[in-house]
């Protein structure tokens, strides 16, 4: 399959949405860098940008974009998306609430090193994981992260 590239601009800097007609593999961060590619873009990317570029302009809460799985990742991996998939837009959970709700109390560095391997920020939204004494870390800086939960209405821009 040949993987197409499309980019959605945002206030923090350009992401990039790389797929096939398989559905989304990778969401590319602004500071991360991604070469474009010429060729036909599949309708399902197209979808993915649509509903990413609706996000930044505040008119969509949740993805109903089609994933492509078919990279490596473990079940552990796999069990910590579904759960940052069941936290709700403009609300947080802690390392360890997530932890506990994929059945790992004691794995909380784990979810957050599972989240650090997410390759579908903002649609897995692992922005939403915050640490038990403030927001955490983000592989997109924090900055990024107070962003993004600050344009879901959980954090006032004074206060990131």
């Amino acid at each position: 399959m040949e993987n197409a590239l499309v980019v959605v601009n945002s206030p923090v800097g350009p992401w990039g949405l790389e797929g096939t007609v398989q559905g989304l593999r990778r969401v590319y961060m602004p500071h991360e860098t991604f070469l474009p590619r010429a060729g036909r873009v599949p309708a399902v990317l197209r979808d993915a940008q649509r509903q990413l570029e609706q996000y930044f302009q505040g008119r969509r809460h949740s993805f109903t974009v089609v994933l492509d799985e078919t990279g490596a990742a473990t079940d552990f991996q796999r069990d910590c998306w579904r759960a940052l998939q069941r936290i709700p837009f403009g609300t947080v959970a802690t390392y360890a609430e997530v932890a506990r709700d994929v059945g790992r109390p004691r794995a909380a560095r784990a979810v957050g090193n599972a989240n650090h391997a997410n390759p579908w920020p903002i649609v897995v939204p692992c922005h939403r994981v915050v640490a038990t004494t403030g927001l955490g870390g983000y592989g997109g800086g924090v900055d990024v992260k107070a962003y993004l939960l600050g344009l879901e209405g959980y954090l006032d821009s004074a206060n990131a």
